[in-house]
């Protein structure tokens, strides 16, 4: 598959910090809708990729394009998102003072009040819309932050180890909101533990 019939396409990326290589020749396709897991354990270069991916790192060398054109070695992370690229970090961030429906507020670009709605029921958190974000479990922070990045619209969404600090029955519940998802948007899942990965089949 070319790089013009890709949504996202890596190839011979090579990073390295101080002389340490964090990635090598990393080369990675991906077409519009699929959803792809990325699963290696902790130092390997899983949060790099997603770096170079978001512009946030600039490669040593390589190709990363989107979309068949757009280079994302040579744009800036703000330039990335308006192109259609949403990243969720592993770690929540939410504001824990305000209400999960502002939260929403915040993250949505245009039709607010058109979409809250229907973002609020795909993450399954509408009857805790009106509760502070700093009460919810951390699961219900993770749904609400992917929430937060479906406010976005992405083409693409980067989601970083979703189901860490989950108990079984909020992974299984992420797994099927996250299948939800890849209806509309492309997915990439970076996780380290295969167990969790293998639900999204």
């Amino acid at each position: 598959m070319s790089a013009r019939e890709t949504l996202l396409y890596l190839d011979g990326i090579t990073v390295s910090f101080d002389g340490c290589c964090a990635l090598n020749n990393l080369s990675l396709v991906l077409a519009a809708g699929w959803m792809r897991a990325v699963i290696c354990p902790n130092g390997a270069g899983k949060t790099t990729m997603m770096d170079v991916i978001t512009g946030r790192t600039r490669p040593d060398r390589g190709v990363a394009t989107f979309r068949g054109s757009d280079d994302l070695t040579r744009l800036d992370e703000p330039s990335v998102a308006a192109l259609g690229i949403g990243r969720k970090f592993r770690k929540p961030t939410v504001f824990e003072t305000q209400t999960d429906e502002d939260n929403l507020l915040l993250a949505l670009a245009g039709e607010r009040r058109a979409r809250l709605d229907g973002i609020v029921e795909t993450v399954h958190l509408a009857p805790l819309r009106h509760r502070l974000a700093g009460s919810l479990s951390q699961g219900q922070k993770q749904w609400f932050e992917i929430g937060m990045l479906l406010a976005q619209d992405p083409a693409l969404l980067l989601v970083e180890e979703p189901v860490a600090g989950m108990t079984d029955a909020e992974t299984e519940e992420t797994a099927r909101l996250l299948v939800e998802i890849n209806r509309n948007h492309s997915v990439i899942v970076v996780e380290h533990d295969w167990s969790s990965s293998a639900r999204l089949a």
